[in-house]
């Protein structure tokens, strides 16, 4: 007599919600990427309209090594969070402590950049229509990477005092999905402004 599988009636395992801190990022990421392709789309639709310069070509150099800064700091919040998830917060911390210097780095470039444009160049916002979008659509940018700063500033007071656990892996996940975010958008500022609108 041939014995007959029995196949359980419940193989399927119960859906889960997923965790409310993404879906909030996720719609703050929707929303604020409408906001950045607006200023992206002038900034193309005006490109070369200025009737006085400076031009984009005149004044504009690739910010290369701010903008390498800027992107490894997606690997070392990765770590970060990969740190605490296995419950090692001192590499946490030290890799957060990078996140934060990387990201520095990269506003005191802009910062930099924009006093050379202002005092030696002599663009600003009123200056001509390359101007007012560049500084829009850059400050824009740069005001993300300050609001990321902060709020990784102080997931890295969290760490080193201990407040923070493997248990807010999620919270800081949370909080690295807007910090890629704001890299990736970089890429297409870089790419709008520093590549095609030169």
């Amino acid at each position: 007599m041939s014995e007959v599988a029995v196949i359980p009636q419940n193989t399927k395992s119960a859906w889960v919600l997923p965790s409310r801190g993404i879906v909030g990022m996720a719609c703050l990421i929707v929303a604020e990427a409408a906001i950045f392709l607006i200023f992206i789309v002038a900034y193309l639709y005006y490109i070369g309209k200025s009737l006085a310069g400076p031009t984009p070509h005149d004044v504009l150099d690739l910010p290369i090594f701010t903008s390498i800064c800027l992107l490894s700091s997606s690997l070392t919040v990765h770590l970060a969070v990969s740190a605490l998830h296995h419950g090692r917060r001192s590499l946490c911390s030290l890799w957060l402590a990078a996140t934060v210097l990387l990201g520095s780095i990269f506003l005191a470039g802009t910062a930099h950049e924009w006093y050379q444009l202002i005092y030696r160049d002599g663009l600003t916002i009123r200056t001509n229509l390359f101007g007012t979008t560049f500084y829009s659509l850059v400050g824009l940018h740069a005001t993300h990477v300050v609001v990321g700063l902060i709020m990784l500033s102080l997931a890295l007071f969290f760490s080193l005092t201990g407040s923070m656990t493997s248990k807010d892996t999620g919270r800081l996940e949370v909080l690295s999905l807007y910090w890629h975010f704001v890299d990736a958008v970089w890429v297409v500022v870089f790419t709008v402004v520093y590549v095609l609108g030169r």
